[in-house]
């Protein structure tokens, strides 16, 4: 099939939703398929840019800047978004080229437009990606009340479910919120598991034996430190487990909380804990070689179900978990049944706490064991081979 796929990340962005991308789109070329990534880039002092990875034809195209700016800011800029992608796609070579399905990924919720315009241009089916499911989950955190704010998010939100013919969830749980919209002509929703293609242990610019954490066993926590990780509980549980001289935690990574969490571990004289900045996606597998657990934390207020990109790298790696998450996830009982580690649902330092312990007893215990089920889950699950196979199946349906 010719295909086109947009999101509005992309490497050499650095975020789980880039690493994602790039791991669908080389998958999709690798099974034969022709692909085009259309992508955003406030950076281009020109229209467009078109580029080649690994056979995958990247076209970025203009549009106004998104990431790390002020709120308002932001929605002004992905609303008029899908726009511009669209006014400069026109203006490029690919301007009159024809697909056969249209694949997008969200978040972003603003690509419903462009969506729409390219299936209505080239009459074809169209497939999204939803990986959580906004702005509900903003009302559950309390960031947003139900206010016009809501409404008009509601709306876009609302604008890419009616463009879609087929919508993939990462969660069973996530189904019933679809029921309604899925009883339209034509309409599907079904669970697509998140993805990640394993990768090399190659180089890692964190040493961690050559920092202050050398020796320890290190439980480590590598992405986007957010107000929807709710990560202070794990520098809790680093400061009621100071008395183990031979545990660490590495947290290594960007986002709105991480300043605050690093000012507050200094605050606290958290010698046990270390924070670095965001490394390339390609140094991540070196960096989980030297570490012993994956630390997973989501938000309890949360009400809608995900499984973090960052859960895929740890299994990935042969990293047993110990997950903080929402009460009901369908992330529990995955890690329960697969034996791939410790969850903890009652957002308390206390029972977390046993959990880590539990963790690095069963690591002495069954150390080789537990990474074969880790990288088995990860294999029978998450790979980018069985997503591809499934999107193409949905726009070919």
């Amino acid at each position: 099939m010719r295909i086109v796929l947009t999101g509005d990340v992309f490497p050499p962005l650095r975020s789980s939703g880039a690493v994602l991308l790039r791991d669908l789109s080389l998958e999709l070329v690798r099974q034969g398929h022709a692909l085009t990534v259309l992508v955003p880039a406030s950076e281009l002092d020109r229209p467009w840019q078109l580029e080649s990875m690994g056979g995958v034809e990247v076209l970025r195209l203009k549009a106004p800047r998104t990431k790390d700016v002020g709120l308002v800011r932001r929605a002004l800029a992905e609303l008029w978004m899908p726009v511009a992608m669209w006014r400069n796609l026109r203006r490029s070579p690919l301007g009159s080229r024809q697909w056969d399905g249209v694949v997008w990924y969200s978040p972003t919720i603003f690509l419903g437009p462009l969506a729409w315009a390219l299936k209505r241009r080239n009459r074809c089916r169209g497939y999204l990606i939803l990986r959580d499911i906004f702005p509900e989950w903003a009302v559950d955190m309390g960031l947003m009340g139900r206010g016009l704010p809501y409404r008009f998010f509601k709306l876009v939100e609302r604008l890419q479910y009616v463009v879609a013919d087929v919508i993939g969830v990462q969660a069973q749980s996530a189904l019933a919120y679809f029921e309604p919209w899925a009883r339209g002509p034509g309409r599907r929703v079904e669970v697509l598991q998140n993805w990640l293609a394993d990768a090399p242990v190659q180089h890692c610019s964190i040493l961690v034996s050559r920092g202050p954490l050398a020796g320890r066993r290190i439980f480590v926590y590598a992405g986007n430190m957010g107000l929807a990780q709710g990560m202070d509980l794990l520098l809790d549980l680093a400061a009621a487990m100071r008395e183990s001289s031979d545990v660490g935690f590495l947290f290594v990574g960007r986002g709105s909380e991480a300043v605050r969490l690093r000012d507050a571990a200094e605050q606290r004289g958290l010698d046990n804990v270390q924070f670095h900045d965001e490394i390339d996606p390609a140094e991540i597998p070196a960096l989980y070689a030297q570490c012993h657990v994956g630390l997973v934390a989501l938000d309890p207020r949360h009400r809608t179900h995900n499984i973090p990109g960052k859960f895929l790298s740890y299994m990935w790696a042969g990293l047993p978990v110990l997950a903080s998450i929402n009460r009901g996830n369908d992330l529990a009982a995955m890690i329960r049944q697969s034996g791939v580690g410790r969850v903890c649902e009652e957002h308390e330092v206390a029972p977390l706490k046993q959990g880590a312990e539990e963790v690095l007893k069963l690591i002495v215990e069954d150390g080789h064991g537990l990474q074969r089920r880790c990288r088995q889950l990860a294999a029978d699950l998450f790979s980018p081979e069985a997503a591809a196979r499934q999107i193409v199946a949905g726009l070919r349906a």
